[in-house]
């Protein structure tokens, strides 16, 4: 794509459905249209990416004014053929239900898309795919099977990244068969690879109330001032980005790289670390914002390594929609750089 797709505007809203084949999308698009607060007047396109086990009922689908169209490849987004089908169905909004083999990253222009790709290795794209203007993305929902999570994550991460990046919600069905501590590795994986999405585990019985799964952190949540050590640094920033209360008044000293962004202010910037949430090519920066005396940062430059200690507090910040973790600055001084990335 030229230009990313909007995640947020006016016109179409767009919802996503993620997942491997048999994962449970299908059950799962049509569980949620027989749900009252899903219901509308309007009409549905319903955009099939795949044949799955579960088959749509014609007569609901019509009961819900929500026509199916098959997309036999992914080059079938375009987006004078997506208008098209728009116009033909009067549609008011757009179910997506994706083939989890396709790479997701083409409809968004992201780091592992074939047009990003194609500029890298200086030649033309193998193909393109152009969404319309007045398509924006509501929601993007990933359907995971838990009784095969562990081959994916070991063979097809690459696609699992791509489905988690812009995830609102994670559903991890079929995990009747997985002990706690497969949860608990499961859920900090999916985590880094998601970092805003809710996370459900589900078996037969329902959802599985994740405060009942055993603690796996490396230090002792107990103390007031935590050391981390550099492979810790991971496991803390996604439990504290999904647990921030926990952190609230705590001091944190660890080493970091530092990030100060255009137009940040002078008292502010972002210690973190690089990490591989999914592949060598897909690497992510996990910082949380830092705030101090102006005095004691300036002297530091972007990509320059710190170690810092920093008390944990709660603030409502953009970055965040919302509240967050927001660290103060207590003391910092010049460290040596930490080559490994961090790992999941």
């Amino acid at each position: 794509m030229g230009e990313q797709w909007e995640a947020e505007g006016e016109g179409i809203p767009v919802f996503l459905i993620n997942g491997f084949l048999e994962a449970g999308k299908s059950s799962f698009i049509q569980f949620t249209m027989e749900q009252e607060y899903f219901q509308t007047e309007g009409n549905t396109l319903l955009l099939l990416c795949e044949d799955g086990e579960v088959e749509y009922d014609p007569i609901k689908l019509a009961a819900h004014h929500t026509t199916p169209v098959y997309m036999e490849n992914i080059t079938d987004f375009q987006e004078e053929k997506l208008q098209a089908l728009a116009r033909q169905y009067k549609a008011e909004r757009v179910l997506i239900e994706w083939n989890g083999m396709w790479n997701q990253d083409d409809l968004y222009g992201g780091p592992m898309s074939e047009e990003v790709l194609a500029k890298q290795q200086n030649r033309e794209p193998k193909y393109q795919v152009s969404m319309p203007k007045d398509w924006f993305l509501y929601q993007v929902i990933t359907i995971l099977d838990g009784s095969s999570l562990k081959l994916y994550l070991s063979n097809m991460r690459s696609f699992l990244g791509q489905m988690l990046r812009h995830a609102e919600l994670c559903i991890v069905n079929r995990c009747d068969d997985l002990s706690n501590e497969e949860l608990v590795d499961y859920r900090r994986k999916i985590r880094a690879m998601g970092q805003n999405a809710m996370i459900l585990l589900e078996d037969k019985n329902g959802e599985i109330p994740q405060t009942a799964l055993p603690e796996d952190l490396p230090y002792d949540l107990g103390q007031d001032a935590i050391t981390l050590a550099d492979e810790d640094y991971g496991t803390w920033f996604l439990d504290c980005m999904e647990n921030p209360e926990r952190y609230l008044n705590k001091e944190i000293t660890f080493s970091a790289m530092i990030l100060k962004r255009k137009n940040m202010p002078e008292n502010e910037f972002v210690p973190g670390r690089m990490a591989m949430t999914c592949c060598a090519e897909d690497m992510t920066f996990l910082g949380f914002i830092c705030k101090g005396d102006k005095k004691l940062i300036a002297p530091f430059s972007t990509r320059d390594w710190a170690k810092l200690t920093a008390k944990v507090k709660l603030e409502e910040r953009e970055e965040y929609h919302g509240i967050g973790p927001v660290l103060h600055l207590e003391k910092i001084a010049r460290t040596g750089e930490i080559k490994e990335p961090v790992n999941f």
